[in-house]
C-alpha cells in the first residue's frame, strides 16, 4: 500500500496498528513524487552547513547549548552523539503495533518535504519497514515537548545499527539485523539526527492505538448494554428518535439508533411491552444514549485531532523551500496530542463506569427484575457472579483513578530552555492500560448479560444478540455452577478485544468512527 505524505487516513493507520509484522512484506512505500521536495529541502541543510549564520542544530548545539557553534567537519559526528545521548529510555518496550505506527507516521513526516533529510533516512525507514525489522523502543523517557526525544532516538539508533531490534520473534542487536535482512547502518548526515528525534510520532502512535482500541471497546460496549436491556426486561422508549432529535447531539442520535438496531426484532422486548409494572429504569440502562453518544462524540474530536497530527510535520528547524529559509519553531510540542490523549481516558473510565453499573444492576436481586441472585440457577450453594461483578468494580476504579488529566502537568526541563511540556506521551500510554482494563469489564458484562438473556428462555432475544450469544458459548459455557472464574473472563475478553462482539453484529447495526 503506498503511503502519500499528508495523506495518510485513520483506516491505514489501523492496518499498521492490528496487522501482524508478517502482512509487511514490501507492502508499505512511500510514494514517489514526494523525493523533489525532500531533497531541495537537504540541499538548503547542507548549504547552511557551509554558510556563517548560525542555523540551530544544524551547525549548533542542541537545547541550552544552542550557541555552541559546531565546526563543518563535525557535523556528522554532531548528529551521531545527538542519537547516542538521548537514547535514555527506561520501562517496558512498546509493542511492535505501535513501533511500526512510529515508522509510518515518521516517515511520512519526513516524506513532507520540510524536515531536510536525505532521501536515504527514510528509505532506510521503509527497508525496516517491510523488512518487519522493528525498532526495541523503551516506553517511558518523554516529556512530550521538543519532541519524544528519547524514545525517537532508541528508533534512530537502530537505523543507525545501534541498540536493539525485534526480527522474527527474536530481540536482536541492531547492526546484526540490519546485516542479516541486506541492510547498511545509516550514516547520518546534517540535521538528520534532529529531524529524526524532533516529532511527536511516539505520542501520536500511542494516541492513535488507544483511539483504535477504544473506540472497538465503545462499540463492544454497545452490544453488551443492549444485552443487558433486555436481559433486565429494559423499556426501549428512551432509545426512540424522538427524545434525542430534541436535544440534537450527533453522537447521542447515532448511538440510540445502535441501540434501537441491536434490539429490533426482540421476543424479550415484545413480551413486556404492554405490562411493564416500572415507570423508568435506572440511568445505566435509559441513559445509554446519552452518556454513550457524549462519549462517542470524544472520540470522534480524539480521531481529528489525532487525523491532522498524524498528517503533520512536527521537527524543527523546519525548511521552508519556497523561499529558501530555515525556521525554528514549536512544532514538536504535543499540546494537541495530549488533550486527545487526555480526553480518550475519560472516555475510557466513564464507558467502564456505566457498564460497570449494569453488572451491578443484572446480578442484583433487588434490582434484576426477576432474575436470580448473582445469575445461578442455585444462588447460596453457588456465589454466581458475585466476585465477577467486583473484579469490574475495581477495574473501574482504577481507571477513574488513571484518567485525571496529565496535559496540565507540565515541568521545566533542559536547564529551563524547555520550560512548558505537554505530557503527551505517557499521557498516551497509559490509555494501554486503561483499555486492557476496559475490555475486561465489558468481557463481564458479556457474560452476565449473556447469562440473563437466557434466564428469559423460551423467550429470545434480537437475531443480532442471538448470535453475539452463539459466539461467546462456542468459547464459554453457561454458568449453572460456580468454576474458575478467571478463563472465563479471559475468553470473553479475548473476544472483545480481537473484535469478534463488534464483527458478529454487523457494520449496519453499529455507527462509524470517521473517514
Amino acid at each position: 500500500m503506498k503511503i502519500t505524505a499528508g495523506q495518510l487516513t485513520l483506516k491505514q493507520l489501523e492496518s499498521v496498528y492490528r496487522k501482524p509484522g508478517a502482512d509487511f512484506n514490501q507492502a508499505w512505500l512511500i510514494e514517489r513524487g514526494c523525493k523533489d521536495a525532500v531533497d531541495r529541502a537537504a540541499d538548503i541543510v547542507r548549504a547552511a552547513v557551509q554558510g556563517d549564520d548560525a542555523v540551530y542544530g544544524i551547525n549548533t548545539g542542541f537545547g541550552k547549548l544552542a550557541n555552541t557553534r559546531i565546526a563543518v567537519q563535525q557535523t556528522t559526528q554532531l548528529q551521531r552523539n545527538l542519537i547516542l545521548s538521548h537514547c535514555c529510555g527506561v520501562g517496558p518496550n512498546l509493542p511492535d503495533g505501535v513501533v511500526r505506527l512510529v515508522m509510518v507516521l515518521k516517515m511520512a513526516s519526513l516524506g513532507r518535504g520540510a524536515s531536510g533529510v536525505g532521501w536515504q533516512v527514510i528509505e532506510q525507514l521503509e527497508s525496516m519497514l517491510n523488512k518487519d525489522l522493528i525498532p526495541v523502543i523503551p516506553a517511558k523517557g518523554s516529556v512530550g515537548a521538543s519532541g519524544d526525544l528519547a524514545p525517537l532516538a532508541h528508533m534512530t539508533a537502530a537505523m543507525i545499527g545501534e541498540g536493539q531490534i525485534n526480527y522474527q520473534g527474536q530481540t536482536r542487536n541492531a547492526d546484526m539485523a540490519l546485516k542479516k535482512c541486506g541492510l547498511r547502518p545509516l550514516e547520518l548526515g546534517p540535521k538528520e539526527g534532529l529531524g529524526m528525534i524532533n516529532g511527536t510520532q511516539v505520542s501520536t502512535a500511542l494516541a492513535l492505538a488507544g483511539l483504535f482500541d477504544t473506540w472497538r471497546y465503545c462499540q463492544s460496549a454497545l452490544v453488551t448494554g443492549a444485552m443487558s436491556s433486555d436481559a433486565m426486561m429494559a423499556s426501549t422508549v428512551p432509545f426512540r428518535s424522538e427524545i434525542h432529535q430534541l436535544r440534537g447531539h450527533r453522537g447521542q442520535l447515532d448511538v440510540a439508533e445502535s441501540l434501537r438496531a441491536l434490539l429490533h426484532g426482540s421476543a424479550i422486548r415484545e413480551s413486556h411491552r404492554d405490562r411493564d409494572e416500572r415507570v423508568q429504569d435506572p440511568y445505566c440502562l435509559r441513559c445509554q444514549p446519552q452518556v454513550m453518544g457524549a462519549c462517542v462524540d470524544q472520540l470522534r474530536q480524539v480521531a481529528n485531532t489525532l487525523a491532522i497530527e498524524a498528517n503533520a510535520v512536527t521537527d524543527n528547524p523546519l525548511v521552508i523551500a519556497d523561499s529558501n529559509e530555515i525556521l525554528s519553531g514549536g512544532n514538536f510540542h504535543a499540546e494537541p496530542v495530549a488533550f486527545a490523549a487526555d480526553q480518550c481516558a475519560l472516555v475510557i473510565a466513564e464507558i467502564g463506569s456505566i457498564t460497570e453499573r449494569r453488572i451491578a444492576t443484572v446480578v442484583d436481586p433487588a434490582l434484576n427484575y426477576g432474575l436470580p441472585a448473582f445469575l445461578s440457577p442455585r444462588p447460596g450453594l453457588n456465589c454466581g457472579f458475585m466476585v465477577a461483578e467486583i473484579t469490574a468494580a475495581a477495574l473501574m476504579s482504577e481507571n477513574k483513578q488513571t484518567a485525571a488529566p496529565c496535559s496540565i502537568d507540565s515541568t521545566p526541563t533542559n536547564a529551563n530552555q524547555e520550560d512548558h511540556v505537554s505530557m503527551a506521551c505517557h499521557g498516551a500510554y497509559r490509555l494501554m492500560g486503561m483499555n486492557k482494563n476496559l475490555a475486561n469489564i465489558v468481557a463481564i458484562e458479556l457474560l452476565t448479560a449473556t447469562q440473563g438473556v437466557q434466564f428469559r428462555q423460551p423467550i429470545k432475544t434480537s437475531e443480532p444478540l442471538q448470535i453475539v450469544i452463539a459466539v461467546l458459548r462456542h468459547k464459554v459455557d453457561r454458568l449453572d455452577h460456580d468454576r474458575f472464574m478467571a478463563t472465563d473472563i479471559k475468553a470473553a475478553a479475548r473476544l472483545v478485544e480481537d473484535g469478534e462482539i463488534v464483527d458478529a453484529v454487523g457494520s449496519d447495526n453499529l455507527l462509524q468512527l470517521i473517514g
